[in-house]
């Protein structure tokens, strides 16, 4: 959408930092309080905010007020917008991480989670000890409308590039393996596309649809699998795995810490599947903010640790 520079122009923005103080607070009296002004010019900014948005926005109930299901949704989203507009206006300043008190809110599948922070936080706690993370489950279908809402900072995994305000790079490229316990499924290593299509598949995917790449390669073979379960939780799949004869398919890099974790088995697919490049992506606001660009610059240094699978399994 192009930016209507006569409507904004009409506009008090200053409104926007008083509803954000509103939704908060939830009170007229606690937010003009917080605001440093009196209790009625914070309600006249209620007033003219309704008219603004045509809705109520808070509503009276017994204990106080509440948030209309418009001004709910609008929080979150004025809350990053505000954000922007401050790193926007405020110049940078130095960044020492070893006294820096931040919170970072990142984006990625809890299979980065597992393979990913705790190396991060090993080292932050040295480095960075009040450094701290708000993790979010995020893909590649919103990352954008997430970066752009404030929702999160940066995020991790399987992400084309952005518009013109994103930034992306790429950390590293993966593959896909089998993962299965040999305890229960006695297969021949590497496994045979019989073997393949006759087992029962777990499929592992952040956007709750059950067709992986998997399926789109067997598909170009006149072929399928049976799937029996479709889980956006990766780090659930070894512990299935571990008591039923099923197989999975994921990357290669979390396939290969679960099996050695879990006394499981890795071997190649019987067909061919694309490698995937894992990337970081941002919002541009954040691409000369100190403390960003010192984050971005710790993943792209333990990068070659290889945490993890950042993006759906197959």
């Amino acid at each position: 959408m192009d930016i209507d520079h006569v409507h904004l122009a009409r506009l008090d923005l200053n409104l926007l930092v008083s509803l954000e103080v509103l939704l908060d607070e939830q009170s007229v009296t606690r937010a003009a309080r917080r605001m440093g002004i009196t209790q009625s010019a914070m309600s006249h900014s209620l007033s003219r905010l309704r008219t603004i948005f045509g809705d109520e926005l808070l509503t009276r109930v017994p204990q106080g007020m509440r948030p209309t299901p418009r001004a709910a949704d609008l929080h979150e989203k004025l809350r990053g917008v505000l954000k922007q507009v401050q790193e926007l206006t405020m110049r940078p300043r130095d960044f020492d991480p070893a006294t820096a008190d931040i919170l970072f809110t990142l984006g990625m599948a809890d299979s980065s989670e597992v393979m990913m922070m705790p190396r991060m936080l090993a080292r932050f706690q040295i480095e960075a000890p009040s450094v701290r993370f708000l993790l979010r489950n995020v893909d590649r279908q919103r990352v954008l409308e997430d970066l752009d809402s404030g929702r999160i900072d940066l995020a991790i995994g399987l992400f084309e590039d952005g518009k013109q305000h994103h930034k992306r790079r790429v950390l590293l490229h993966d593959h896909y393996m089998c993962i299965y316990n040999p305890r229960l499924l006695d297969l021949p290593d590497p496994i045979g596309l019989e073997d393949y299509i006759r087992l029962p598949h777990l499929l592992t995917s952040l956007v709750e649809t059950p067709v992986g790449v998997v399926d789109t390669a067997l598909a170009k073979l006149s072929l399928s699998r049976r799937i029996v379960m479709t889980s956006p939780r990766f780090s659930a799949i070894p512990f299935v795995l571990e008591q039923a004869p099923v197989i999975a398919t994921m990357h290669s890099r979390v396939a290969s810490y679960f099996a050695e974790t879990m006394k499981l088995r890795v071997c190649p697919p019987p067909i061919e599947l694309p490698d995937v490049p894992i990337s970081m992506i941002w919002h541009s606001s954040n691409d000369n903010v100190p403390a960003h660009r010192w984050l971005r610059e710790q993943i792209v240094a333990i990068r070659s640790g290889g945490f993890g699978q950042w993006t759906p399994g197959g």
